[in-house]
């Protein structure tokens, strides 16, 4: 079985949850993508053009700062990515998250959670932030996901 990691961003806390039941489902690591800077309920207010999370979104150049890493990133064969959907895409600092890291060789996964929207060009998007691992589309889940159908979902990268 492959070594597995998974590292999530949660802004309200239901990625959190969804990540922490993918990872006791699978037997894998757990590192949440903490922003140095955490976001308020004003930063998170997707109305508001002039929000930091809209500003952010608008400008494909944000890389927001993370404030710590994962020591070991070379022991993960799999690294699973958690994020709730923004704007149909992954938040910016997964974009930061994924650029910090030499993911060469790994396959990366991202999962998303969302009220309703899709996951988006995640995949393509973050196989263009690491082109040296083998990044796949991914998919969003529902806040009540069954640990079961994680573990089946996750089985087949492992």
């Amino acid at each position: 079985m492959k070594k597995a990691l998974v590292a999530y961003f949660s802004a309200s806390g239901v990625t959190a949850q969804v990540a922490e039941r993918l990872a006791d489902a699978i037997g894998a690591d757990t590192f949440e993508i903490k922003p140095e800077v955490p976001y308020t309920s004003a930063d998170l207010d997707w109305r508001n053009k002039r929000s930091r999370s809209s500003v952010e979104m608008g400008d494909s150049a944000s890389r927001p700062a993370i404030s710590s890493q994962v020591d070991n990133m070379g022991a993960y064969d799999v690294v699973f990515v958690g994020f709730p959907v923004w704007w149909y895409r992954e938040p910016s600092i997964i974009d930061t998250f994924v650029e910090a890291y030499d993911l060469s060789g790994k396959t990366v996964v991202p999962f998303a959670t969302s009220g309703g929207s899709g996951i988006g060009n995640v995949g393509r998007n973050l196989q263009a932030l690491a082109p040296e691992a083998k990044v796949e589309t991914g998919e969003r889940f529902a806040s009540n996901v069954a640990a079961g159908e994680l573990a089946a979902w996750a089985g087949r990268w492992l």
